[in-house]
């Protein structure tokens, strides 16, 4: 028992550690020293917790990806990363009470019962500690309990009539007017204890109680028997007429350069369809899913097979129109953040497809249809994670702006001083083209104000970062360093009053 109290009073004093490198993380700025410190931590932090999990191979490939996720905060910090992290940490310290093979879904239960049950896990493991720290000492120790009953009286009391005394007498009501008690700070508090619950969960990782786990319907067999196969095949063939007359509008319009209709732009035909297709393509997923899992009385039909492949595909090429739709709005209204995780999200549904119908050809199982479509989510976050999507949209922007001749859309500066320091290096690169001087003017502006911002981030040591080195290098050896405060904004409206002098003006 003693080993157990020590045990976890050690775990305590290192969430302690933990919560104070996060507040400064975060009311430091989210990139530097200080969050590379925090990772490190966190990384040594469980692995001295469950030296268990460095043992064996799932643990050790937690850590290892935790582990290459440590220095992102010096070159990018990001949501993502730290999502990644945290989300390997977890795997690492549950890792020693999984069962081998478990696939992604069984994982993804798991991680939602212990974010769930962290809630309520530290006063639970406190109970355990004083049931310990009594029997060790024969049922005779103070307790919380205890002291609560001892002291709760007197002060209750005490503050009842305080209360009256203040209400009866005026220079008592005077002196407890002018105490001045320290207000505390709300949302620090709250972050404290997010963090605290977090840092728990990974120390002291816990399951659901048995009476609130969840089991694995039973739905998809019921359906299955519900719904006979002759339905499920002539759904299939609706369907596919269906799906074939969407694609050939998509095949005249987008692929072929047919006219549309009077009054529809490109531009709307292009922009409307985008995200409904991609639901589509998601319910016909599920439909396939639902009705025509290997091994199914439907699955062993050879007509159903040649309608579910002939399906699939459509599906697929309707993706890819998606994908093309996008493309196309991009190239009329430029690009953005959005819009690249949108064309990424496509390309996991067209491969999400691609997996359905081969493990339907194939007869895989669900957990290889499961681990598979998570490796893919995992891989492009990844690359999410690291790559800066505001700079490729800021470079892409600059690249095609109408105003360099380009024919492409015109050229968003606003956009790119939302964009911050990813727009820095492009901005640089444009301001070195010949363009005309109200424009030259307004990318000067943009540029200095982003380039200033950076500076002073980066002479703050915990909001250094590597990244925005090489950019502030990079953007001085291409256009030089920042021009003065012209008092400009990104549309070309002046920042200031005219009867208001410009800093820096010598008014």
């Amino acid at each position: 028992m003693t080993t157990f109290r020590t045990q976890l009073w050690t775990k305590i004093g290192l969430a302690a550690l933990l919560v104070g490198l996060g507040d400064r993380v975060v009311y430091g700025g989210w990139s530097g020293a200080i969050s590379v410190l925090l990772s490190i931590s966190a990384v040594g932090v469980v692995a001295a917790a469950h030296p268990a999990a460095a043992r064996q191979g799932l643990g050790r490939w937690a850590l290892g990806t935790a582990a290459a996720f440590v220095l992102l905060p010096v070159e990018r910090p990001s949501l993502l990363g730290w999502l990644f992290l945290l989300t390997a940490l977890a795997i690492a310290a549950l890792s020693t009470r999984a069962r081998s093979g478990d696939d992604g879904l069984t994982w993804a239960r798991r991680l939602a019962a212990a974010a769930i049950s962290a809630v309520a896990a530290p006063v639970q493991d406190f109970r355990l500690a004083s049931k310990a720290r009594r029997r060790a000492a024969g049922g005779k120790t103070v307790t919380l309990h205890n002291v609560a009953g001892l002291i709760g009286l007197p002060l209750a009391g005490s503050a009842v009539f305080a209360l009256l005394f203040a209400i009866a007498n005026p220079v008592i009501a005077r002196i407890l007017n002018e105490l001045r008690l320290p207000s505390p700070d709300v949302v620090r508090m709250v972050l404290w204890s997010a963090l605290a619950l977090g840092v728990w969960m990974l120390l002291r990782p816990r399951g659901l109680p048995k009476a609130l786990r969840w089991r694995r319907p039973r739905l998809a067999v019921t359906s299955r028997r519900a719904v006979a196969a002759g339905s499920v095949v002539l759904s299939l063939v609706v369907f596919n007429a269906l799906f074939a007359l969407q694609n050939a509008l998509d095949l005249a319009y987008l692929w072929g350069g047919v006219e549309l209709p009077d009054g529809m732009t490109f531009a709307e035909y292009a922009h409307r369809g985008a995200y409904p297709l991609i639901l589509t393509a998601l319910l016909a997923g599920a439909f396939v899913l639902l009705f025509l899992a290997p091994g199914s009385e439907v699955a062993r039909l050879k007509p159903a097979r040649v309608l579910v492949t002939v399906w699939v595909g459509q599906n697929m090429f309707l993706v890819f129109s998606t994908a093309l739709r996008t493309l196309d709005y991009v190239e009329a209204y430029s690009l953005t953040r959005l819009r690249i995780a949108a064309l990424a999200w496509m390309a996991l549904v067209a491969f999400g497809l691609g997996l359905i119908g081969w493990r339907l050809l194939r007869a895989r199982s669900s957990s290889w249809l499961i681990n598979a479509n998570a490796a893919a989510a995992a891989f492009v976050l990844a690359i999410c994670a690291t790559v800066d999507l505001g700079a490729v949209a800021a470079a892409w922007n600059v690249r095609h702006a109408r105003e360099l001749g380009t024919g492409g859309s015109a050229l968003d500066l606003c956009y790119l001083h939302r964009l911050g320091p990813a727009a820095l290096v492009p901005l640089s690169e444009l301001q070195r083209q010949t363009l005309p001087p109200t424009l030259q003017t307004r990318v000067a502006d943009v540029r200095g104000g982003i380039m200033h911002d950076l500076i002073e981030q980066q002479q703050d040591w915990r909001r250094r970062t590597w990244r925005g080195m090489r950019r502030l290098e990079r953007a001085h050896a291409l256009a030089g360093p920042p021009a003065g405060l012209t008092g400009g904004r990104c549309d070309g409206t002046p920042s200031f009053p005219s009867s208001t002098p410009v800093p820096g003006s010598g008014s």
